[in-house]
């Protein structure tokens, strides 16, 4: 096995693990990357749609998304397409993967099935060490308050979601759920911190202004490039990332105004987490 690394903040590439091998030993190596590094990579991964849903069952059960309907055969996979014309691509924000779920995605299992010749990297940023190196003022000003996620989302999110490929006969519905700003990880006992600049809304027991200008900080904060790495795809590459731990960042850079229209297509599996505590 090879391990490169892609930041020292988090990130790795990893080479000599077969991904269609779902043996229990097998399994122990992915997971123990994955908690070590947050996010792992792995390139010429031509798994099928089943293989890709047997993977993830090994981290646990599969969730369907709230709002994206997925394969007619399989429900589990969601495809993933910004066409050639669409501007915007889903993604294009820090988020942690359905924060608004009152228990969000453990880990994302993301395949990459056609992709540009040039832009739609992924940054990943990491939250342990985001907690680690906030400004002590805010940490006690956040330590034991929770906040509201929503899957209408901050600002204009669903709006801009509303025009993707795939989503123009969808009903909108609100789910939301308060969760821990700092959450602990359930395997390694960490501290993450658990807001998000697409879906948190507000900090509970905060006036709105003040709520603002500390969650505005926090999410400057998060995106600083020292707690950051970025993958650059090819085909058949599959990325695997602990949800509970980074936020993620789809770069659209990609669109028919700089011409580079080009259609760009993954599949995606979550796995069912916990209850953040």
């Amino acid at each position: 096995m090879e391990i490169k690394l892609l930041s020292g903040a988090l990130g790795a590439e990893i080479k000599g693990i077969d991904l269609k091998d779902t043996s229990d030993e097998n399994f122990k190596k992915i997971n123990n990357l994955l908690l070590e590094h947050k996010v792992i990579f792995f390139r010429d991964q031509p798994l099928t749609t089943e293989e890709h849903i047997a993977l993830g069952e090994k981290f646990g059960p599969l969730e369907l998304h709230a709002y994206v309907k997925g394969k007619e055969s399989h429900p589990e996979i969601l495809r993933i397409i910004k066409g050639v014309d669409e501007k915007n691509q889903w993604g294009e924000n820090w988020h942690s993967d359905v924060s608004y779920n009152q228990k969000p995605t453990k880990a994302t299992i993301l395949k990459s099935i056609k992709i540009p010749p040039v832009g739609g990297d992924t940054c990943f940023s990491n939250m342990e060490l985001a907690w680690e190196t906030l400004d002590e003022n805010i940490k006690n000003k956040i330590s034991n308050k929770k906040a509201i996620h929503s899957s209408l989302g901050a600002d204009s999110f669903i709006e801009k979601f509303k025009q993707m490929n795939g989503n123009e006969n969808k009903k909108y519905k609100e789910y939301s759920n308060e969760h821990p700003i700092v959450r602990t990880h359930p395997e390694t006992g960490k501290k993450i911190l658990f807001v998000n600049w697409t879906f948190t809304k507000n900090i509970i027991g905060l006036n709105q202004d003040e709520s603002d200008k500390i969650l505005k900080q926090i999410f400057e904060h998060q995106a600083r490039l020292d707690l950051t790495c970025r993958f650059t795809w090819t085909e058949n590459a599959v990325a695997i990332w602990d949800n509970r731990s980074v936020i993620h960042y789809a770069i659209s850079d990609f669109y028919p105004g700089r011409g580079l229209g080009h259609e760009r297509i993954m599949e995606r599996v979550a796995v069912e987490g916990d209850q953040p505590f």
